[in-house]
């Protein structure tokens, strides 16, 4: 398993990084993404998955969370980003280091 990389989401949104030797599973929708998950979780360090797809299945990727591997990477779909690998680097933020270094309102 010797630093094996993939990624999870729509088709289009995850051709280019197999240019870059990602490995791609194309998905349909949250049903195909979860199954996808489980079935490569354990083969592969790093998976990518689509914004879009991973705000769909959030509780399965918090399930992987307290492991070690495979660390899961929320990235912009072709659509763009929809705010949730950025919400997600604020919640481990503020539970490393107790606070938001990206709020501008002091908080």
């Amino acid at each position: 398993m010797k630093g094996k990389t993939a990624i999870i989401g729509d088709g289009e949104s995850i051709l280019v990084f197999k240019a870059v030797g990602v490995e791609p599973f194309a998905v349909k929708n949250a049903d195909e993404a979860e199954k996808t998950l489980s079935d490569i979780a354990k083969s592969y360090k790093i998976i990518f998955i689509t914004d879009d797809i991973a705000k769909q299945i959030d509780e399965k990727i918090s399930k992987y969370t307290a492991q070690s591997y495979p660390i899961i990477v929320s990235v912009p779909s072709k659509s763009g980003s929809n705010g949730y690998g950025e919400q997600k680097l604020v919640e481990a933020m503020e539970k490393a280091l107790g606070i938001n270094l990206f709020s501008t309102n002091g908080k």
